[in-house]
């Protein structure tokens, strides 16, 4: 039983050590990789040696795979380059697994020293990422001499002999079974090199090997789908592709392997080494078969997934790109894209808001209504996006910008759930009764309204550039949106005392209305406050000491509207 333990640790050590190099690079290099592969799509042979390069750092084909999907999804990339981009792809975790079968133990040791100590010394830095790069590279290596250790023991044993005999070479049975761990284990690397090992030890004969090598090419497939199944179709069709790609070459491959045997135990002596070149030259002859085959493979695609006429969903997140979650800058720009998405309808709600009041229009705010439903949806899509992105790989400044994404929506989903009540008070209290604003009263509703407006756009360009300049200045427009508000209480009151009917009549919601205005300006303004703070401009407390002098002409902070006689009369 411990021996078996043993070899299921170094197998649990190998898929470790690829899961910590292949999201080490995304974290660190991904934004550099997706710029690289989106401009490498020109011609079939740049794509096809886009992908080989991109996923020889990555180690990993499914990784590319989420990625080249995800263009497509977006629209970024047609369906034939990215299967070129693909074949690319498995070419290059072939070559990975070329280097990695080699004996290259005597590195492990020093990979995993300097990569503990650039992690530790340096950890929130790019050098202490690369470090942890290393470390996975260092955990591959320590596995694979570890499971050559294990395996030993275990081949001799009469239980592992009789499971391993059960794979006589029957190579549908064999390519099920590699399909299968690899789909597992969530990597085809992983499979090959381990199958590499045990054909070094004679724990499965080279036929058995080669039929799990193809089965672990199909399950990498198959899982790159699994992994897209939620996906649009534009995006499916990429794996798909690739699916039908390997599919095809396991068909075409199956009927030769009597012919490939002989000529690899001539030239090729290693055990280990005829396992992997196989795996080598298997993905390489796919790629000169399908290479300019693309254009056909991508229409069977495109048939078989086409894209529904439905319309579209404003509810659906446009921007949040599930295959950049592990590179967290991707991620973070994606979130305020989607972030700015809920800005908009926001920005829609306040007008049409408006023009409720002003026409006591209820289809119009029934459909107002529903778009608060719209940043219902997207908030919680960018709140549980960014949920998923991993905090311990985000530095400092990626940290602080999380932060403000999630507090903005926050914000701006509030906003939504305010004139959500409005536009209910506005129909129960004002359309339903039949009444109206004096016209000074709907002066001063109308002037908040379109400070608001300025205010959201404002609240928006400080939200994508974090500007202190305009940070400063959205702040001093909170001041003055609460003066305003005081000031139009005050004259509301006036026109009270004056016996105005309508200000009487509409007294309650008006004085609702121009408090919920000035909550929502808070709202907005709240972007403000990481900007102004970071720049240590903030005070610690709104008092200011009794002796200290007046605020003079050069404060920040507009001086408020006048009171008395001075303020703004109604009818």
């Amino acid at each position: 039983m411990k021996l078996l333990l043993d070899l299921l640790a170094g197998v649990a050590l190998l898929v470790w050590g690829t899961h910590l190099v292949r999201t080490g690079i995304l974290r660190q290099y991904g934004g550099s990789l997706r710029r690289f592969l989106r401009r490498s799509i020109a011609n079939r042979a740049a794509a096809f040696l886009a992908g080989l390069g991109v996923t020889g750092l990555l180690q990993s084909s499914t990784a590319t795979a989420l990625i080249v999907a995800a263009f497509a999804g977006q629209g970024l990339i047609a369906t034939a380059p990215a299967l070129a981009v693909m074949l690319g792809a498995d070419v290059g975790t072939s070559l990975v697994t070329l280097v990695l079968s080699f004996d290259l133990g005597f590195l492990a040791p020093v990979l995993v020293i300097v990569g503990v100590t650039l992690f530790l010394r340096r950890q929130d830095t790019a050098v202490g990422r690369f470090g942890r790069i290393l470390i996975g590279l260092g955990l591959i290596l320590f596995a694979l001499q570890w499971i050559r250790t294990a395996a030993q023991p275990v081949v001799k044993t009469a239980g592992v002999q009789v499971l391993f005999q059960s794979l006589t070479g029957d190579v549908m049975l064999d390519m099920l079974v590699g399909a299968i761990v690899a789909i597992v284990v969530y990597s085809s690397l992983a499979v090959v090199l381990l199958v590499a090992t045990f054909a070094q030890l004679g724990l499965v004969s080279l036929p058995v090997a080669f039929g799990i090598v193809l089965g672990a090419n199909l399950g990498s497939g198959a899982l790159a789908m699994l992994s897209t199944m939620h996906a649009e179709p534009e995006a499916r069709r990429v794996t798909l592709g690739n699916f039908l790609f390997k599919l095809t070459g396991c068909v075409l491959a199956v009927p030769l392997l009597g012919h490939v045997l002989p000529f690899a135990e001539r030239f090729v002596p290693a055990p280990e080494q005829q396992v992997v070149l196989f795996h080598l030259a298997f993905n390489v002859a796919m790629a000169v078969l399908f290479l300019g085959l693309t254009n056909p493979f991508a229409r069977v695609a495109e048939r078989l997934l086409p894209t529904p006429p439905a319309p579209e969903n404003a509810t659906r997140p446009r921007f949040l790109d599930a295959s950049a979650i592990e590179t967290p800058a991707l991620a973070i720009g994606n979130a305020a894209r989607e972030t700015l998405r809920i800005a908009d309808t926001v920005e829609e709600m306040l007008r049409g808001m408006l023009d409720v009041l002003r026409s006591n229009d209820r289809d119009l705010a029934q459909r107002l209504r529903r778009k608060d439903d719209v940043v219902d949806e997207l908030y919680t899509a960018v709140k549980l996006y960014l949920a998923q992105v991993p905090r311990g790989a985000l530095d400092e400044r990626e940290s602080r910008r999380w932060a403000d994404i999630i507090s903005f929506a926050i914000n701006l989903e509030q906003v939504g759930d305010i004139i959500e009540r409005i536009l209910d008070d506005i129909e129960t209290r004002k359309i339903d009764k039949g009444r109206s604003f004096s016209e000074a009263g709907m002066t001063e509703i109308v002037d908040l309204h379109s400070r608001l407006v300025a205010n959201l756009r404002l609240a928006t360009s400080v939200f994508l550039n974090g500007d202190r300049k305009s940070a400063q200045e959205l702040l001093a427009q909170k001041v003055l949106i609460r003066d305003l508000e005081r000031a139009y209480s005050a004259s509301h009151l006036e026109r009270l005392a004056g016996n105005t009917i309508e200000s009487i009549e509409t007294s309650s919601l008006h004085l609702d209305l121009i408090s919920d205005l000035r909550r929502i300006n808070s709202h907005f303004c709240s972007v403000a406050y990481p900007i102004l703070e970071e720049a240590g401009v903030l005070a610690k407390t709104r008092l200011r000491d009794v002796d200290a002098p007046p605020v003079g002409e050069d404060a920040t902070v507009p001086a408020p509207p006048r009171f008395g006689k001075d303020a703004p009369r109604g009818i």
